[in-house]
């Protein structure tokens, strides 16, 4: 990820926000809180600012002016500068960009400012247990940013010519390839377009009173049936998830997308 780029010259304290944020690095921060110096309403709003800028970043101040406290620092990977409150209080900073190393470092706020290369990484960490290894709330936190899909095919099979394997590499997804046994799991990602989400409609919007209860219907602890077992493996349940055709054992993955846009 660049240091700076157009996008980023354009972020002043008063803009920025907990998705924003994660454009920006530790120079960045200090460069933002110069040009804001001037600000009559700086002081009033250190609180609110800070906790934005601790939504991405590891803050520690430093209060005792010791060469030795900013050498260790520096050697943590934390940058230091000074920041103005107002013309006769200043702060001295060391601040660090979190990093995203781990499914659980993955917030709404920062899954589209990662790469699917990325994700793979993060995914893979995850001891190996793949995509059925994690949680439903990890899993909506990754799918609100990326298309996913996932197979599991015995290996010699996972990468037969035309298959769905080629076809969606072929289409820009990445690969995160995890071995189970004589088996494959493989788990396809790519970073999904921002879209509008559409504006709910009603047949005479000069009717609706906003009074009236709309039921949802929420179906997010249903059971499923179709739960995957990865410990049930067997050539048995395998040739359960062909079609018809035995010979054409990589064509189809199965999709996790879900319809909802978050």
């Amino acid at each position: 990820m660049k240091e700076s780029t157009n996008k980023e010259s354009t972020l002043t304290l008063k803009n920025l926000n907990k998705g924003n944020v994660w454009d920006i690095q530790e120079n960045d921060v200090f460069r933002i809180w110069e040009a804001s110096e001037r600000d009559a309403d700086l002081k009033d709003n250190v609180r609110h600012y800070t906790d934005i800028l601790r939504s991405a970043f590891d803050i520690e101040e430093i209060k005792i002016d010791n060469p030795e406290i900013d050498k260790k620092l520096t050697e943590r990977g934390f940058k230091i500068g000074h920041i103005r409150i107002d013309e006769s209080a200043s702060l001295k900073w060391a601040i660090k960009k979190r990093p995203i190393s781990r499914v659980t470092d993955l917030t709404y706020e920062n899954i589209r400012h990662i790469s699917a290369a990325k994700l793979m990484e993060v995914i893979d960490r995850n001891f190996g247990g793949g995509w059925d290894s994690l949680s439903q709330s990890i899993k909506d936190i990754i799918q609100s940013g990326f298309d996913i899909s996932t197979t599991t095919l015995p290996k010699d099979r996972l990468h037969n010519p035309g298959g769905m394997y080629e076809k969606k590499v072929a289409d820009g997804f990445e690969v995160l390839e995890i071995p189970k046994g004589t088996w494959v799991e493989a788990i396809f990602a790519k970073i999904k377009p921002i879209a509008d989400k559409p504006r709910m409609k009603y047949e005479d919007d000069d009717e609706y009173n906003g009074d009236e209860d709309v039921e949802i219907n929420d179906h997010y602890n249903d059971t499923d049936d179709d739960d995957y077992d990865e410990d049930k493996l067997t050539e048995e349940s395998y040739r359960t998830t062909i079609d018809e055709n035995p010979e054409d054992l990589s064509l189809d993955a199965v999709d996790v997308a879900e319809d909802d846009d978050f």
